[in-house]
């Protein structure tokens, strides 16, 4: 029997012109913000950005751009991802999951979306004509089950302590495979919590972190479920957005044997963004609400499986951009989403 790696790929015609791009969970907060930041640049790695593929489960809004096409449909279903993604394309980033709190909830959900839709993923990339790029975004929810006070980095053990991390390590391992053995050309963005995300509270655990800004500076309570001393990594959305733009344009001859990098991020306290929205605030004559002490101890237990430090010096060492200071982050929130 021949083996599945060695079957006879058909031969296809691409336009030298062609530029196509992936991005799983494209109708969400980052995979929006992603396709609209590919769409002002224009182009990848120097060529044209001809098509961007969202995949999502629903949208909230229709295409803004000829360019995009919105595929609706079930990461976990292999027949959906790989109609979606098609033969030929140069670059996905894979974005779509489960976050954290649902994982926690419901198990055989977070398999089926968060592992078998990596799967699913890397795959249809592994059946693609050439070698396309893959970019997973993975989580410093990798880490757990050390001192989680302690300094962690690319080096550190990934015990992870809560399903959602532990499927991020897994496809993090799966990344490195594939690359190893030539099917595609990984790499991996272990995100710290991303802030400050426009909305409502979602079923994250760390759900907080950006409601801990964005509640009081848009006049409503904040109801806090942890520690007013807790440390947690944080960083900005717009830096998260060049992160897997620029890691996906650097040179595989940059990279090693270990594909995931992890980003720099601040150490952030409820305290500490506390006093950075009174300070904005009094700077733009704003009136703020509340942080309100809610303590939850499921929330929080899981917080204390997650790490409170991490060192991203191995992804400034390839270009990947470090995060502006804290207090720019809320002036960027507020000029991409504040009251009007």
């Amino acid at each position: 029997m021949t083996p599945h790696n060695s079957w006879p790929r058909l031969a296809i015609y691409i336009p030298l012109n062609f530029m196509k791009i992936i991005i799983t969970g494209g109708g969400g907060f980052l995979g929006s913000q992603l396709c609209q930041k590919l769409l002002v640049r224009g182009t990848w790695s120097g060529r044209p950005i001809t098509e961007i593929v969202l995949l999502d489960a629903f949208f909230r809004e229709a295409p803004n751009d000829e360019r995009i096409r919105q595929v609706t449909g079930d990461i976990g279903d292999r027949a959906t991802v790989f109609s979606a993604m098609g033969s030929a394309f140069d670059v996905v980033f894979h974005l779509a999951s489960m976050v954290s709190g649902e994982c926690e909830d419901r198990f055989d959900d977070a398999m089926r979306v968060n592992l078998d839709g990596g799967r699913n993923v890397f795959e249809a990339a592994r059946a693609a004509t050439g070698r396309p790029r893959v970019i997973f975004a993975s989580s410093v929810a990798c880490y757990g089950g050390l001192e989680m006070s302690q300094m962690m980095s690319d080096m550190t053990k990934q015990l992870p302590q809560t399903t959602y991390g532990m499927t991020k390590a897994i496809c993090e391992m799966l990344v490195n495979d594939h690359s190893r053995k030539g099917h595609f050309d990984g790499r991996s963005v272990r995100l710290p919590t991303v802030i400050v995300r426009p909305g409502k509270p979602n079923a994250a655990a760390s759900s907080w972190a950006s409601g801990m800004f964005r509640e009081p500076l848009n006049g409503e309570t904040c109801l806090l479920p942890i520690r007013r001393d807790q440390p947690h990594p944080m960083t900005g959305y717009r830096t998260v957005i060049d992160s897997f733009i620029a890691l996906s344009e650097v040179s595989e001859e940059k990279l090693g044997k270990d594909r995931a990098y992890v980003l720099p991020a601040h150490r952030v306290t409820p305290q500490m963004a506390e006093q950075v929205i009174q300070e904005v605030a009094a700077e733009r004559g704003m009136q703020i609400s509340a942080i309100t002490d809610a303590f939850d101890a499921r929330i929080q237990g899981i917080v204390d499986n997650w790490p409170q430090q991490v060192d991203g010096a191995r992804a400034v060492e390839i270009g990947l951009p470090m995060p502006p200071p804290l207090k720019q982050i809320v002036s960027e929130y507020l000029a991409d989403f504040g009251p009007r």
